[in-house]
C-alpha cells in the first residue's frame, strides 16, 4: 500500500519535484566518501583472521615471546636435470643466499652450505664447541658425506633438505622493528593482566594507545614485506631455468591472497558487471535500465567503501565479497522500483513522468525499507559470532545495506525524473509463462507443495547434521595455481605447512639444580614426540629432543647422561646454545617448546580429531592438561571454526525468531508473520543442507552463508507479502494471480540476473569465490522457488484470516 505519512510523502515528493538538488547533494557526499575509499584496505595476512583478545591467541603471543622464534620464509628449490648435491646446484643455491642476503631487513639465510655438520665432525662432542668450521662451505665435503650427513638428520632432513635428497630449502631470517617488538611485549603484558585479573580504566586506556601506536607502524611493515617479496621473486625468476624454485611462509600467503581477492574483483568484477547489464538489457530492452542500475550500484559501493576507509576497517579474507554482495541488495531494490515504474506507466498512460516517479516511489518505498531492515536482521546473526573478523564483516554488511536503501530511494528517482516518459513497453511472454506456472502451482497444487516443503525441510536438517568445519589454505586454490602448487610442495616435501606448538612445563619434583635436564625428564619428552609421530598428518616436529638425537649421533652412537648432557649444554658458546636451544628449551620457566607442522595436504584430515587424538596421548603418558598447553596457527584457526560453526548454526533459531518479530512489526499479524517465516528457514537450511550432502565444509569462507542466505530470501519475501496484502480486497486467489503478474516479475528478474552474473565465480582460481559465486546463486533460486510456491500458498490458505 502507499504510504500515507504526510511528511513521509512531502520528503519523497520533494525529491521528484527537485532532482537536481538532491542529483547535486548526493554526489557531493557521494564524492566526499569517495575520496576516503583511497585508504580502503584489504589485508589478508593470518592475524585478520584471528581474535587479538582471545585466550588462545595472547598464550601464542607469550609463547613466541618465550621461545623467540624469528619471522622466516622458505625459498624451496628442486633441480630439473641434476641431483642436488652437485656443482651446478650448489653455485645456485650460493648465489641465491648472497642475493637474499643483500634484502635490507634479512637477517641470515640458511641453507645446506652454511649449517653445521656435527655428525661428520671427528671430535666427538668437543665439536660442538666449533660449529662454523664443519659446513659443507668450509670443508668442502663430498656428495657421499653430504648424503650420510642429511640423510635422517634429527634437525636437517624435512627442513633443509627433503626426504628423497632431490630438493633443499632456504631459510631467510627477517630482523624485528626493535619499535614495534617493544610495544608488542608491552601490549602481551597488558592483555595477559586483563585475563588473570582485569584491567584498569588507566590501562585500558594504554592498551588502546599501545594499538594505535603500533598500527602504523604494522601497516608500513605490511608494506615493506610486498616489496621484500616481490624483490625475492624477482631473484627466484633468474634460476627458474635450472630448478622448479617455491615461495612459503604466512606472509607470502598472505600477499598471495591479497592479489587473488584484487584480480577476482576486477577481472569478475568486470565481467559479472558485463554480463548484468547485459541481461538487464535483455529484460527491460531499454538503455536507461542499465546505466541508472549501474549508477545506484557504483555509487553505493563506493560510498560504502569510502566509510569504511575512514573507520579504518579492512577487507579480510571473510568480508572480501562484501561488494559483490552489496552490488546484489542494491540491484535488487532498483529492480523492483523499475518493474513497479512500468506497471504505473502501463496502467497510467495520462501520467507525466513526475508522477510516475513519484507514486512509484511511494508505493515502493516502504517495503524497499523493510526489506532492508529485515535483510540487515539477517546479517545480524554474525554479530553473535564472538570472532572478531565475522562481527566486523556483519557490521560492514549491515551499513552497506543502509547505503543500499538510502542510494536507491534517493538517487534512483532524482535521475529517473530528470529523463522523460518511458514508452509502453510490455513484459517478456517467457516471464509471463513461468510465474504463471508457479502461482498456478500455489493455488491448485498446495498439498504438493506442501509436501515439496516438508520433504525439503527433512533433506536440508539431514544435511545440516553431516556438516563439519574444515580449513585448508592449500584448498583454497585451484591445483592449476602458483600459490596451491608452492604451498602444496612445501607441504609435501619439508614437513608440512601449518605451526603447531606444544609447550610442556617441567614439575618442580623433576628439577634437579645440578642438571638441566634429569634423564626421566628426557625420556619422557621422547616418548611425547614419539606418540607425536604415530599421527599421519604431523610432519616435522622439532624439540630439544632432536639435538639429544644429534648429541648421541656424534657421540658414536651413544645417549649422552644427564650429566654428559648438562656439560655439553653449559660447554656450548652463547651463540651456539641459543640457535640450537633457544626455540626450544626455556630454562628460567622450566618449559620445553615442542614446533610441530601440520602436513595440510594429508587425505582425510580431520583437525578436531587430531587435536583431541594429541590430547589423549599426553593423557596415556600421565601428563595433566595443566602440564601442558597447545597454541599456534593450527590451534587458533580449529578454535575460531569451532566457534563459529556453534554460533553460527546454534544463533540460527534466534535470528529465526528474531525475524519472525521483525514480519510482526511490519506486517502487525502473528499469522502472516509466521507464514513470511517459512521460505526463508527453507532457503537457508536448503543451502546448508546441500553443503552438507555434497560434503562441502564450512570453512572461514563459507560459515557466513546461511547469514548471506538469510540476507537473500527475506529481501523477496517483504516485497511479495506487502504485495499481496495490498491486493487483498477481493478473492485471496485473485490477490496471489495479481501479486505474481505485479511484483513477481520482480522478483525473478533479480534472481536471473544475479544468479547468471554470479555464476562466473564458477571460472575464479580462487575456491571460496566459486563457493560464494554458486552458493549465492543456489541461495537466490532456492528464495525464488519458495517465495513463488509455498509462501503463496500458505497466504491463500491462511493469510486472509492474519
Amino acid at each position: 500500500m502507499p504510504i500515507t505519512d504526510r511528511p513521509v510523502r512531502s520528503l519523497l515528493g520533494a525529491i521528484v519535484d527537485h532532482p537536481k538538488t538532491v542529483l547535486i547533494v548526493f554526489l557531493l557526499c557521494t564524492g566526499a566518501l569517495g575520496w576516503q575509499a583511497r585508504h580502503f584496505e584489504i589485508d589478508a595476512s593470518a592475524d585478520t583472521l584471528l581474535m587479538r583478545d582471545d585466550p588462545n591467541y595472547v598464550l601464542s603471543r607469550v609463547v613466541n615471546r618465550r621461545f623467540s622464534p624469528q619471522e622466516f620464509l622458505l625459498v624451496a628449490y628442486r633441480p630439473k636435470d641434476r641431483p642436488l648435491f652437485s656443482p651446478q646446484a650448489f653455485r645456485d643455491i650460493r648465489e641465491l643466499r648472497e642475493k637474499l642476503r643483500g634484502i635490507e631487513r634479512v637477517e641470515s639465510v640458511r641453507s645446506i652450505l652454511d649449517v653445521p655438520l656435527f655428525t661428520l665432525a671427528e671430535g666427538g662432542l668437543s665439536s660442538l664447541e666449533e660449529p662454523s668450521e664443519l659446513t659443507m662451505e668450509h670443508r668442502g665435503y663430498s656428495t657421499a658425506e653430504l648424503r650420510k650427513a642429511f640423510g635422517g638428520h634429527p634437525l636437517y632432513e624435512d627442513l633443509l633438505v627433503n626426504g628423497d635428497q632431490t630438493a633443499t630449502a632456504l631459510q631467510v631470517l627477517f630482523r624485528s622493528d626493535p619499535e614495534l617488538e617493544e610495544i608488542e611485549d608491552r601490549i602481551v603484558d597488558l592483555q595477559v593482566k586483563s585475563l588473570r585479573e582485569g584491567l584498569s580504566e588507566d590501562e585500558e586506556r594504554q592498551l588502546e594507545g599501545l594499538k594505535e601506536r603500533a598500527d602504523p607502524i604494522e601497516r608500513e611493515l605490511g608494506r615493506i614485506r610486498a616489496d621484500e617479496i616481490e624483490t625475492i621473486r624477482g631473484i627466484l625468476a633468474g634460476y627458474e631455468e635450472n630448478a622448479e624454485i617455491y615461495l612459503g611462509g604466512v606472509h607470502v600467503l598472505g600477499q598471495q591472497l591479497i592479489r587473488i581477492i584484487r584480480n577476482d574483483l576486477i577481472v569478475f568484477g568486470g565481467a559479472i558487471a558485463a554480463v548484468i547489464c547485459l541481461l538487464l538489457l535483455l529484460l527491460f530492452r531499454r538503455l536507461r535500465w542499465v546505466v541508472i542500475p549501474v549508477i545506484c550500484c557504483a555509487c553505493s559501493v563506493i560510498a560504502t567503501m569510502g566509510l569504511f576507509g575512514l573507520l579504518g576497517f579492512k577487507t579480510t579474507v571473510i568480508s572480501s565479497n562484501f561488494i559483490v554482495l552489496q552490488l546484489i541488495l542494491t540491484l535488487a531494490i532498483v529492480i523492483h522500483l523499475i518493474v513497479q515504474y512500468r506497471e504505473y506507466g502501463a496502467d497510467h498512460p495520462d501520467w507525466d513522468q513526475a508522477e510516475l516517479v513519484r507514486q512509484t516511489l511511494l508505493r515502493k518505498a516502504a517495503p524497499c525499507f523493510y526489506a532492508g531492515i529485515t535483510t540487515s536482521v539477517g546479517f545480524a546473526s554474525l554479530l553473535f559470532s564472538g570472532i572478531q573478523p565475522v562481527i566486523t564483516f556483519g557490521w560492514m554488511m549491515i551499513i552497506a545495506m543502509f547505503f543500499s536503501i538510502g542510494v536507491s530511494l534517493l538517487l534512483f528517482p532524482a535521475v529517473l525524473a530528470l529523463l522523460g516518459r518511458e514508452k509502453k513497453a510490455g513484459t517478456l511472454g517467457v516471464s509471463r509463462r513461468i510465474l504463471a506456472f508457479f502461482s498456478g502451482l500455489a493455488l491448485r497444487r498446495p498439498a504438493l507443495v506442501a509436501a515439496a516443503g516438508a520433504a525439503f525441510l527433512a533433506a536440508g536438517a539431514g544435511g545440516l547434521l553431516l556438516l563439519d568445519v574444515e580449513n585448508s589454505f592449500i584448498n583454497y586454490f585451484r591445483e592449476r595455481t602458483r600459490v596451491h602448487q608452492e604451498l602444496s610442495f612445501i607441504d609435501r616435501q619439508f614437513g608440512g605447512s601449518t605451526p603447531l606448538d606444544i609447550v610442556y612445563t617441567i614439575p618442580v619434583s623433576a628439577r634437579k639444580k645440578d642438571l638441566v635436564m634429569t634423564a626421566e625428564t628426557v625420556y619422557l619428552l621422547q616418548r611425547i614426540q614419539h606418540a607425536l609421530k604415530q599421527h599421519e598428518a604431523v610432519g616435522k616436529t622439532l624439540s630439544v629432543v632432536n639435538i639429544t638425537e644429534l648429541a648421541k649421533e656424534v657421540n658414536e652412537g651413544k645417549p649422552l647422561t644427564e650429566y654428559e648432557l648438562t656439560a655439553a649444554y653449559r660447554l656450548m658458546e652463547d651463540a651456539v646454545r641459543e640457535e640450537l636451544l633457544g626455540s626450544f628449551f626455556s630454562p628460567e620457566h622450566s618449559q620445553v617448546r615442542f614446533s610441530i607442522r601440520i602436513k595440510d595436504a594429508t587425505e582425510g584430515l580431520d583437525r578436531a580429531e587430531l587435536l583431541e587424538a594429541i590430547r589423549g596421548d599426553l593423557k596415556e603418558l600421565g601428563i595433566p592438561e595443566d602440564r601442558y598447553t597447545l597454541s599456534s596457527l593450527f590451534v587458533l584457526y580449529q578454535d575460531i571454526l569451532q566457534r563459529l560453526f556453534r554460533s553460527q548454526i546454534l544463533t540460527l533459531g534466534i535470528v529465526y525468531v528474531v525475524l519472525t518479530l521483525t514480519f510482526l512489526a511490519v506486517f502487525r499479524s502473528v499469522r502472516v508473520a509466521l507464514i513470511g517465516i517459512a521460505p526463508n528457514i527453507l532457503s537457508t537450511l536448503g543451502v546448508l543442507g546441500v553443503m552438507g550432502w555434497m560434503g562441502i565444509p564450512l570453512d572461514l569462507m563459507t560459515i557466513t552463508i546461511a547469514a548471506i542466505a538469510m540476507g537473500i530470501a527475506v529481501d523477496d519475501t517483504i516485497h511479495y507479502i506487502h504485495r499481496y496484502l495490498e491486493e487483498l480486497n477481493g478473492s485471496s486467489e485473485k490477490a496471489v494471480e495479481s501479486s505474481h503478474a505485479t511484483v513477481g516479475h520482480a522478483i525473478l528478474y533479480t534472481t536471473l540476473v544475479i544468479t547468471l552474473g554470479f555464476s562466473l565465480l564458477a571460472f575464479s582460481d580462487f575456491v571460496p569465490s566459486v563457493l560464494f559465486g554458486l552458493l549465492t546463486g543456489l541461495a537466490m533460486l532456492l528464495a525464488l522457488l519458495w517465495d513463488l510456491t509455498l509462501l503463496p500458498a500458505l497466504l491463500n490458505r491462511f493469510g486472509r484470516a492474519g
